[in-house]
């Protein structure tokens, strides 16, 4: 291989990897904002779980024990993610889902748990939301398990 070809052989495998880890998540997406606005528009705990991927701690949220039927919306962009129907109590103080209404939710692996879990975006503006586990009712088998903080009820 010639030197040109090693040097555009490895210039398109940069861009390559550098365009499928921005559509994976990380950072293209349709709604963008400052940091200044995000503080802005935030208080300091919604701001930690939205943009830092923190976790609230377990039973604070309202929405945990929300029954009414609607659709819980990303605080962050206004999209709908997450049908009440979809919703059920885990037990584990936060709120759960089997399924995300559909292109509502990215994911990404998330190696800070000692363990790989799923993480779980909104897809139009990256907010974190929380994490996808394995341990869900049927038909999913799937326990979407999130942060009230990142999340607005809209009622029916």
């Amino acid at each position: 291989m010639t030197q040109f070809s090693r040097r555009a052989f490895l210039l398109t495998a940069t861009a390559a990897c550098a365009t499928s880890r921005l559509h994976a998540g990380t950072g293209i997406f349709e709604v963008t904002r400052s940091e200044a606005e995000w503080r802005a528009m935030l208080t300091d705990t919604q701001y930690l779980v939205m943009r830092e991927e923190k976790t609230e701690n377990a039973y604070l949220s309202p929405l945990n024990d929300e029954t009414s039927r609607g659709t819980y919306i990303c605080r962050g962009c206004d999209l709908p993610l997450y049908a009440s129907d979809a919703k059920y109590d885990s037990g584990t103080g936060w709120p759960s889902f089997t399924a995300p209404l559909r292109n509502a939710v990215a994911t990404k692996p998330d190696n800070t748990l000692f363990t790989t879990c799923t993480e779980v975006h909104c897809r139009r503006c990256g907010s974190h939301l929380g994490h996808i586990f394995d341990d869900g009712p049927a038909p999913s088998g799937k326990r979407h398990c999130l942060n009230g903080a990142s999340l607005v009820f809209v009622a029916k």
